[in-house]
């Protein structure tokens, strides 16, 4: 399927591993020139590569934290006009007692969740308004949607982000941009293999032993995590011709581990 967004330009923020990484690559593969930010050179720098090598597109790697302003200033200052925007980042520590959050985990996962994300949009909206086409998607978690201890650092913010998106999109689709949450499950990124991987070294088990465990107890109706590459195809669709009619919409990506038709 051509989604018809040969040769526009896109900035992907956390775009070194997982779900960024295959939204990148997905994006990559139509033909979309690429500025991709991380705060991590090595790997940042490896996926670039990787990607320019297999796709024949230009990318360009920034090392930047896009949550912070002088990130975000570095990033734009290499891509000034993206025609997409696509936001994900490393999920913050998982929370098996809320008691134990404290107030600077709490304003660290608002920066990184929530703020730094509003913040880019706003940089780049009215640029897409003006030229009467933009793409934004943001790569939150389903735990927005569906609240867990587990992941309240995570889900709380990214569901401010949500409701902010869905409002902001009512205002810009009549000027051809959309704006669009992925809200995914579980999935495998290098974020669950250091989690599921210490899991198993100290219960003596593997990984996808605790992945199936895991899957079990949440009952997730695929009995298995995701792939993000599953993700990354769907933001892309998200950014292409045949979606400019969907917008402020928070689509959930779990395998079946929720249960709502809406």
């Amino acid at each position: 399927m051509d989604l018809g967004i040969r040769g526009r330009k896109a900035i992907v923020n956390g775009a070194s591993a997982g779900m960024g990484r295959e939204a990148a690559f997905a994006l990559a593969r139509e033909g979309v020139e690429l500025c991709l930010s991380a705060r991590g050179a090595e790997r940042l720098h490896a996926t670039a590569e990787e990607i320019a090598r297999e796709t024949g597109t230009k990318v360009l790697p920034i090392l930047a934290d896009h949550a912070s302003e002088e990130g975000r200033l570095r990033i734009l200052a290499a891509c000034p006009d993206p025609d997409i925007l696509v936001s994900t980042c490393s999920p913050p520590r998982m929370t098996p007692d809320y008691r134990q959050i404290e107030l600077a985990h709490w304003r660290e996962a608002l920066d990184t969740g929530l703020l730094g994300p509003v913040q880019f949009m706003h940089a780049v909206l009215e640029g897409m308004v003006a030229r009467r086409w933009g793409r934004i998607v943001q790569i939150a978690t389903v735990a927005a949607k569906y609240p867990l201890e587990l992941r309240i650092l995570s889900g709380g913010p990214r569901a401010a982000l949500a409701n902010y998106c869905g409002a902001v999109a009512l205002r810009v689709i009549q000027h051809g941009v959309t704006i669009n949450t992925v809200l995914p499950g579980m999935f495998h990124t290098a974020f669950t293999a250091k989690q599921f991987s210490e899991r198993a070294q100290a219960a003596g088990s593997t990984y996808e032993e605790e992945v199936a465990r895991f899957s079990a107890q949440m009952n997730i109706a695929a009995g298995r995590f995701g792939e993000a590459q599953d993700v990354g195809s769907l933001v892309a669709w998200l950014c292409g011709r045949h979606a400019g009619y969907l917008t402020g919409q928070s689509i959930v990506m779990d395998g079946g581990a929720t249960r709502s038709t809406f």
